[in-house]
């Protein structure tokens, strides 16, 4: 089928947290809805079956709880209730937005998932009703080609989002379509957490992801478009993957996944948004193709004297690192449970320095979960202190194996390369009671490959 994603550059208000009427916020949502008109035409064009647009593309961010209030639709999360807000535009209130959305889908003839607030009243007698009486939910909607609302999901896992509210229940959402089967919902943080977004894929055994997203890039192992493959891969789905544009803000990274091919977009250097076209395989059958290939060790020459272990912080966890010392060698790095192991030969041999790191434990800075990760990078310098921090070039081409014996069977391969762009593993697997993934010869510099296992039960 041909899906399209778009990454949008938002017009932000410029002072969120100021008080403004509903028309004033209609008028700023307006101006974004009228580029995602222009999006879901060009989309329609070239083929496209779906369309999925970012997490706050239409409203910005930095609202305050009351601020954000003008900008929100009245949605009845309700799966009994048949509505195209298009052709019934009079059904409720406070629908504009809705309306506008239901019209682009059903004008081009396109499925649509987009991502609006959205508010809901509720009674006192409810305990989780808020103070003032209402539910603000950051919200994506999905629509039929014909401009039928059928499905609202509700992010349940809220980044610093003081605006919204955490639904009292995880939403599993998804909706049907004719051309690729059942379609998932979940929204940007929640690709990091078991609730709703693994279980939603377990449960009803999803092959595929809308997933609109707001995500700030953190190198060198939570950059979108890597970690949005990984996902990918590792559950063997196609994702849909749209984020918002702003440089600035280290926002960007689109795509459309496959368990084998990714059409992606990362740049930090110019402005507007990007439109992605793609025509991708429906998935029914698992691949195997490159699974489970036992990783042969390469032998050792002679007994060399082992490098150094040294910590240094990485994504703001301490890691312990041992480097990457000669042209090619076998190398081990544990903490706690995890044991890491590394073969590698450099196939261009470069200044460049690399460490292979190991990290297990509960991260804790902006949001907390547990995290097995092992992980090959290269250092921003010469210097041990310069390994974890953020690099985008790199020159050097490692062949190597990587395994672990992680204790979670939730493991993302991330391999990314230099200029920030991807490549897949050639093998990955278990064999043995460890992960592994080997690569002989990346496409670019390698700056990543890592196996970031996610230990959900220990949260």
């Amino acid at each position: 089928y041909v899906a399209a994603v778009y990454e949008h550059e938002s017009i932000l208000s410029p002072a969120p947290e100021a008080l403004v009427d509903r028309q004033s916020a209609l008028e700023l949502m307006g101006r974004n809805l009228d580029i995602y008109e222009q999006q879901a035409v060009a989309a329609a064009r070239q083929g496209a079956q779906i369309i999925v647009f970012p997490e706050d593309g239409i409203h910005g961010f930095n609202f305050t709880r009351s601020s954000i209030y003008p900008y929100l639709d009245f949605v009845l999360h309700s799966d009994s209730v048949k509505w195209n807000p298009c052709r019934e535009p009079y059904l409720f209130n406070d629908t504009e937005v809705l309306q506008r959305l239901s019209c682009m889908a059903l004008k081009n003839k396109i499925f649509l998932v987009a991502n609006l607030g959205t508010k809901q009243p509720c009674e006192q007698t409810d305990p989780q009703c808020p103070a003032d009486g209402r539910y603000q939910f950051n919200t994506d909607v999905a629509f039929d080609a014909d401009g039928a609302l059928l499905a609202t999901y509700r992010k349940h896992n809220l980044y610093f989002e003081y605006a919204f509210d955490t639904p009292p229940e995880p939403d599993y959402k998804f909706f049907e379509t004719p051309f690729a089967g059942k379609f998932g919902m979940f929204t940007c943080f929640d690709i990091l957490f078991f609730e709703p977004a693994v279980n939603l894929i377990k449960q009803y055994n999803l092959k595929q992801i809308a997933y609109p997203t707001a995500w700030m890039n953190q190198l060198p192992l939570l950059a979108a478009v890597e970690f949005q493959q990984a996902f990918a891969t590792a559950f063997n789905i196609n994702i849909l993957a749209a984020n918002i544009h702003h440089p600035t803000l280290g926002m960007t990274g689109s795509g459309i996944y496959t368990p084998v091919k990714s059409f992606t977009y990362h740049n930090m250097e110019s402005y507007g948004g990007k439109l992605i076209v793609a025509e991708i395989p429906v998935i029914t059958t698992d691949y195997e193709s490159n699974l489970d290939k036992t990783p042969s060790r390469v032998s050792g020459k002679g007994k060399e004297p082992l490098p150094p272990l040294f910590y240094a912080e990485m994504m703001y966890d301490n890691f312990t690192f041992v480097p990457l010392w000669g042209e090619q060698g076998e190398l081990q790095v544990c903490a706690n449970t995890l044991c890491c192991y590394l073969n590698y030969q450099k196939a261009v041999l470069t200044d460049e320095l690399y460490a292979l790191g190991v990290f297990d434990g509960l991260h804790t800075v902006h949001g907390t979960y547990y995290v097995q990760a092992c992980a090959l990078v290269k250092c921003s310098g010469l210097s041990f202190s310069t390994c974890g921090q953020e690099v985008t070039d790199a020159t050097a081409l490692i062949d190597f194996q990587l395994w672990g014996n992680m204790s979670t069977p939730y493991i993302f391969p991330l391999l990314l390369t230099s200029g920030i762009t991807l490549d897949f593993a050639d093998h990955r697997g278990w064999k043995n009671n460890h992960y592994f993934m080997s690569k002989n010869r990346t496409s670019a510099g390698l700056l990543t490959a890592a196996l970031y296992g996610r230990w959900y039960e220990k949260d």
